[in-house]
């Protein structure tokens, strides 16, 4: 795993400063702490910070061809390297290392743009050709690698793996994006291709950038998408022998390494999965790591214990206090952008520990998505059937008046919280989704948003998210569209970013066996009964590692890695929350309405409501705030200092 960086200019040959480059490599010294490398020349600069993994001795970055001519700075890894290797060569194509990186120069050289379509990995980065005077950016095909770029205003194409390296050149425009604060207060993050600064964008998932020297600006291309054609009709038992095999692959794979290699291990069926896997693989015992919590209510260990034991791995467990929220600021300084998902606290904590031990870690991340396996699917799939049997016409008016009469009991049985299906059936299948994955719902960020910052929203909703990709999804099938919009926006902005931060602020290299791109693409042929069936989410996976794992990890109640919000807010946090919320930071911005700040932190406090969900969305905005403030306040390289309230927008029109 590497940081890469660097500057291009499209329009002549100009010197970049090498001070700021050195800058813009250095703030992202943590994604490689192992050694730093540079190349300048007329037009163009390369950074990069190496996290050695493969090739210790020769993998060095910024990596060139054999004449000098093509270079590129890399993250992430070619898993397939050692297959195209003798293929380049007996294209007349002479390597010089032993590195996965050497790999894509001469894959451009041979294929161009469509080298892409032979890597098998994960990855980000950015080649130079100078014969053809073209810079090309690309990012995998699940976007576990991140990439940002930005075109500055004097045509200077900036990039880097994150929205910090970007931060450190003075012409960014840094201004907030209302539509991007839109898009995190609905689902926790901002979505491909925004980021919250006006100035900046996110390379998308499967998508390449080319920039030819003297040429129009193109798009982004898309050079891969997934497609649920549901129509292999394998047998059951042939399902689970394939997937076993495939499986088996894609782990293998990910275990090449020079560098000591481990596991995350939860105790859910994902990690479990890849555990045993790896075991069968390894002639040593696995190194695994789990975190542990001492509120029993969220802690899983037993489980990760038991697989553990089945297969006598080296296992590291840490016991985190159910009171760890000392990260708030850590997390916001580490995702550049707003981030919500509260998850992001244990997942540092186990990134952590892992560093400890091992370099490299596989992770379970992607299998629900793919295999079926959140429990918002089959809620999802029952309310279908009730939106398939009435018509939108009849469905938006009554179920529409019985979700705003219909009282919010978070207290209640769940089967008595009808609030939310009413309102979700009264939509269609889309927007019920995305309601359902909604951090903060449209009816209240309504009326949480001011009506100033309303104004400038225009009418967009984050919503078009999905409505975009929804759009190209290809299917009917009610799982499968779900299942796509959550590989296209949840796994790619929430799970990957996540992970990408947390493990790279340990530098730590974390592998997703299960975003294997050929076992996505199978998994994507069959039928959605061998995936949800009987209720029974991951019902083919559960059956083919049957024989690996034991029942109480196959089909006990999928937990999650949750911590407890709901009560540190009304306990030890409680201060804090209302200072964050109801404070001037918030407040300056004007985005808000004070009214709804001030009930969403006393109904929470006084057990009224749960409100936890929001409050924290709000409490890591505010974490942001300050945050750019005091980058805005003391950095020294800035063209313009400007005003507080000018840099994040003041009542009138904030942009």
């Amino acid at each position: 795993m590497c940081g890469i960086a660097g500057l291009f200019d499209p329009r002549g040959r100009r010197d970049f400063d090498r001070e700021l480059v050195r800058r813009m490599n250095d703030v992202q010294f943590h994604r490689g702490p192992d050694e730093g490398g540079f190349h300048f020349e007329p037009g163009l600069a390369f950074a990069h910070r190496r996290l050695s993994i493969i090739d210790l001795a020769t993998g060095q970055q910024p990596l060139f061809n054999e004449d000098g001519t093509v270079a590129v700075v890399f993250n992430g890894e070619i898993y397939n390297f050692q297959e195209l290797v003798p293929e380049l060569q007996a294209l007349g194509h002479n390597f010089h290392t032993h590195s996965d990186t050497e790999v894509i120069v001469h894959a451009w050289e041979a294929w161009g743009e469509a080298c892409v379509d032979r890597f098998r990995g994960m990855f980000a980065f950015a080649l130079h050709d100078r014969n053809r005077e073209t810079l090309f950016l690309a990012r995998d095909r699940l976007g576990v690698k991140p990439l940002f770029y930005a075109e500055l205003a004097d045509g200077t194409l900036a990039f880097g793996s994150e929205l910090k390296v970007l931060a450190q050149h003075p012409a960014l425009d840094r201004r907030i994006d209302p539509l991007a604060v839109e898009e995190y207060f609905a689902l926790g993050y901002v979505a491909e291709p925004r980021t919250i600064h006006l100035g900046a964008k996110k390379l998308g998932p499967g998508e390449t950038l080319t920039i030819r020297r003297g040429a129009p600006r193109a798009a982004p291309r898309r050079y891969w998408d997934v497609r649920f054609t549901l129509d292999n009709r394998i047998g059951l038992a042939e399902a689970c022998a394939e997937l076993t095999e495939r499986l088996r692959e894609s782990v293998r794979l990910r275990m090449i390494s020079e560098v000591p290699l481990g596991a995350f291990l939860s105790g859910g069926v994902d990690s479990s999965a890849v555990v045993a896997t790896m075991a069968g693989l390894s002639a040593e015992p696995v190194n695994t790591c789990s975190i542990g919590f001492d509120d029993p209510a969220f802690n899983e260990t037993e489980f990760a214990q038991q697989v553990a034991e089945r297969y006598r791995t080296r296992h590291y467990l840490e016991t985190v206090a159910s009171d760890d929220f000392d990260l708030i600021d850590t997390l916001a300084a580490l995702y550049d952008e707003p981030y919500a998902d509260s998850s992001a606290i244990p997942t540092y904590r186990v990134c952590q520990l892992a560093r400890k031990h091992v370099t490299v870690a596989l992770s379970g991340d992607g299998g629900d998505e793919s295999f079926g396996g959140y429990r918002r699917y089959r809620l999802h799939l029952m309310e279908e059937k009730l939106r398939t049997g009435l018509p939108l016409g009849l469905r938006r008016p009554v179920f529409g008046l019985l979700g705003r009469l219909y009282p919010k009991a978070d207290w209640a049985p769940r089967v008595l919280r009808a609030k939310t299906t009413f309102q979700a059936i009264a939509r269609d299948s889309v927007e019920a989704y995305f309601h359902s994955m909604s951090f903060v719902r449209e009816e209240l960020r309504s009326r949480l948003y001011s009506p100033a910052f309303r104004a400038q929203l225009g009418g967009y909703s984050a919503l078009d998210v999905f409505r975009r990709h929804a759009a190209t999804a290809g299917t009917d099938d009610a799982l499968a569209l779900i299942q796509y919009l959550d590989l296209k926006t949840y796994l790619v902005g929430d799970i990957n970013t996540k992970v990408d931060r947390a493990s790279m602020a340990h530098s730590l290299e974390v592998r997703e066996p299960l975003m294997d791109h050929p076992l996505v693409e199978w998994l994507a042929t069959l039928p959605s009964d061998l995936k949800l069936h009987g209720g029974e989410g991951k019902y083919l996976f559960k059956k083919a590692m049957a024989p690996q794992l034991p029942d109480d990890v196959l089909y006990r109640p999928k937990m999650g890695f949750a911590v407890p919000l709901a009560r540190w807010f009304r306990g030890p946090l409680k201060q804090r929350v209302r200072d964050a919320v109801l404070g001037e930071t918030l407040a300056a911005t004007g985005m808000f309405d004070p009214a709804c700040l001030r009930h969403l932190v006393d109904a929470h406090q006084s057990g009224a409501r749960d409100y936890s969900t929001p409050l924290w969305t709000l409490v890591m905005f505010e974490a942001f705030l300050r945050k750019e403030h005091a980058i805005t306040a003391t950095d020294p390289h800035e063209r313009d200092v400007l005003d507080w309230l000018e840099r994040v927008g003041d009542r009138e029109g904030w942009v």
